[in-house]
């Protein structure tokens, strides 16, 4: 059975979700005009509230629960979503072809990677 003494956030898991909201809304301030910055900006954000609730989900349910394996499939979606948004927005500003390529390289790996260790491996 899971653990459930310590549901609440902690003050630091609190305080981690203060910053991220106030960069993310910050962020979107300065973009303002730019429709794919501030695209790019809220769905970061959501993604990430999403992939922390999952995982929260993930931890807190019983081990073979069906809430766990539904929290663990919504987990590799989720990152690689994260995972190849960032890598758009990075290589988008890499000087040469070819450091795009090789970040663009690195996020797939990580993508595939995740599917094996996530469902493959087990």
């Amino acid at each position: 059975m899971a653990d459930n003494r310590n549901l609440a956030p902690s003050w630091i898991t609190k305080a981690g979700f203060g910053v991220l909201t106030f960069n993310s809304a910050l962020a979107i301030y300065r973009a303002r005009g730019d429709a794919a910055s501030v695209l790019f900006v809220a769905g970061s954000y959501i993604a990430l509230l999403l992939l922390f609730g999952c995982l929260r989900e993930y931890e807190h349910a019983a081990p073979g629960s069906p809430a766990r394996e539904r929290a663990r499939r919504a987990v590799w979606p989720l990152t690689t979503l994260l995972t190849l948004s960032f890598a758009w927005k990075v290589a988008a500003v890499m000087p040469s072809a070819v450091a795009g390529a090789v970040v663009w390289g690195l996020a797939v790996a990580t993508t595939v990677g995740g599917f094996f260790a996530l469902f493959v491996h087990g």
